[in-house]
Parts: C-alpha cells; structure tokens; sequence
C-alpha cells in the first residue's frame, strides 16, 4: 500500500475581496484518481482548490484557496507520502498588487498587472527524495511535446496528457507518457473509467516496480 498526494480542483488569486482570477477546473478528475486509488488500497491524502464535488470519506482532504497554499501545503505533506498525482490546475498568475476594497467601475479601461505563481509540481520536484510523481498536462497545442517538456522540468516520472475539452466534463481523454517519449496507455471515456486506467499503469509502473 502507498501513501498518496493528489492535487485537485482549480486555485483563486484574488483581484479585490470580491474577484479573482481562476480557471474551470471542477475537480472531477481529482475524485475519481482519488476514487480509484482507494478502491487500490492505497492511503491518499487531498489537497484540494475550491470545488464544489466531495471526495471520498476514506480520504484525507485539505482544502486551500490560492496557489500559494496549496504549494505550502504540498511541501507540508509530500515528504510523508511515496509519491504523487498532480492532478490539480492550480492558477499560473495572480495580480501583482491586490486592491484592499472593491474596485469599482469608472467608465474606463482596467488594466491588470500580472506575475506567475509557483509551479506546484515542479518544486515539489525539486524536493524529492525517493518519491514518484505523475503530472497533468492540459494543453491545447503540440500536445505531447509540450507535455514531454513539463515531464522533464518538473522531474517526474510520467505525465498525463489532456485537452481543454475535458475541463468541467464528465469524459475525458487522455494519454500518459513516459520520460522517453513512449505513449503508455490512451484511454478515452468516463473520468472515473480512464482514473482506473491511470491508476493501473502507476501501479504497474511506478508503485510495484
């Protein structure tokens, strides 16, 4: 049995105490990666963004808000666990500056001054030790290039590749890859089906090996 860390659901960076900047991210994916890994027999801890799904009772859930938290919390809680499924979209920019009130309308444009956050998975990367990590890569062209990309910048072991279409939706299609480019596994179909599928090959590859 292992113990582990899946990331879920979107992150908000917060433009004033009433917006923010997110993504469509349901966490839809996350349960049912969470889902299966239960049904495996594995421990799995949550660290989950804003979604309106519930996770599993047999798991343990952290729920943050912003990208900042769920890095904090995933180097809280990585170093206790042997590996990780970074299934999360966490938000790649927040405002530069947060307006303390409400900023309210003048008739006239608004501009936003915007810095990237942290790469979760990439640093925690550059923190393991003797632990595996599986990413997410939602990309919407070159597909498997960039995907191969992240793979290597963010030190992982595999990568799950997805499209756009699968944000908000019950199906999803999705290829998973390994650091020399082979395609190990395409599967397409419910989420809870292809979290299955995925599980299968992390066992196979990454946990039982």
């Amino acid at each position: 049995m292992a113990r582990i860390l899946i990331t879920s659901g979107p992150t908000r960076q917060y433009v004033d105490p009433v917006r923010y900047l997110t993504n469509a991210s349901s966490g839809r994916m996350g349960r049912a990666l969470v889902r299966a890994a239960l049904e495996a027999g594995h421990e799995v801890v949550v660290v989950s963004g804003p979604v309106d799904v519930e996770y599993p009772a047999e798991a343990e859930v952290i729920s943050v808000i912003s990208t900042e938290e769920m890095l904090e919390t995933c180097l809280e809680v990585f170093p206790n666990c042997d590996g990780l499924i970074g299934a999360a979209a966490p938000c790649d920019y927040r405002p530069v500056k947060v307006a303390s009130q409400k900023i309210a309308k003048t008739g006239q444009p608004l501009t936003l001054h915007l810095m990237e956050t942290p790469d979760v998975v990439a640093l925690l990367g550059a923190v393991k030790e003797s632990q595996w990590m599986v990413a997410f890569a939602l990309e919407t062209e070159d597909q498997r290039m960039r995907a191969l990309q992240k793979l290597e910048r963010k030190s992982c072991d595999l990568i799950v590749v997805n499209s756009a279409d699968a944000i908000h939706a019950p199906d999803t299609n999705v290829e998973i890859i390994n650091p020399a480019g082979n395609i190990l596994l395409t599967a397409t179909g419910d989420k809870e089906d292809v979290a299955r599928d995925i599980l299968r090959v992390i066992q196979e590859r990454l946990i039982s090996a």
